[in-house]
């Protein structure tokens, strides 16, 4: 074990250097007590939300969507920015999951939260399960970008799914670590 203790780096100064309407970079000058002045840049961005809908008969309400980062399309479970108008990152969590795949739910619960990458981000993801969801609607698609279809996964496949990489999106990953940790009552696995 270290005897040396990592000490705190003391924030400056920092400006915007660019804006986008997802992020903002920033330069943030910092100044250590042993390593001195540095400049690091960071993304600004709004808190993100991710939503597991899981239906009567154990299947998650999956979307297939075209990632450009990637240029290819992953099986995710809806998520999205937590907007300005979003009374609170539940309801930006629901109001994606009826958006995304057009199902809804009354019992939706926060099941953890993560740092999608505290090395430039300062933001959460938050993981949300709703259950006993049902269709209400067609999903609907607030910009012209998106590209996606609904599919229907039995919850016992998750597993094998990220195992196999078939689902590599890390926030859905990280949603599905949550959901295994919590165990909703009474819901089998496999």
């Amino acid at each position: 074990m270290s005897a040396v203790k990592p000490r705190k780096w003391k924030t400056l100064e920092t400006e915007i250097v660019y804006r986008t309407p997802i992020f903002n970079l920033h330069r943030k000058r910092a100044s250590h007590p042993k390593r001195g002045e540095r400049d690091f840049y960071l993304l600004e961005a709004v808190d993100w939300v991710n939503i597991i809908p899981l239906t009567r008969d154990r299947k998650v309400v999956m979307i297939r969507q075209w990632r450009h980062g990637i240029a290819d399309f992953t099986l995710e479970v809806p998520g999205g920015m937590v907007d300005a108008s979003d009374e609170s990152p539940r309801h930006a969590a629901r109001r994606e999951m009826i958006e995304e795949t057009g199902f809804d739910s009354e019992r939706i619960i926060e099941i953890g939260k993560v740092h999608p990458n505290p090395a430039i981000q300062g933001n959460y993801c938050y993981s949300y399960l709703a259950t006993g969801v049902r269709q209400v609607e067609r999903p609907r698609f607030d910009g012209s970008a998106e590209e996606t279809e609904v599919v229907m996964v039995p919850v016992g496949e998750i597993r094998k799914l990220i195992a196999t990489g078939h689902i590599t999106h890390a926030l859905t990953v990280a949603g599905f670590a949550f959901f295994h940790a919590y165990k909703p009552e009474g819901l089998r696995l496999r």
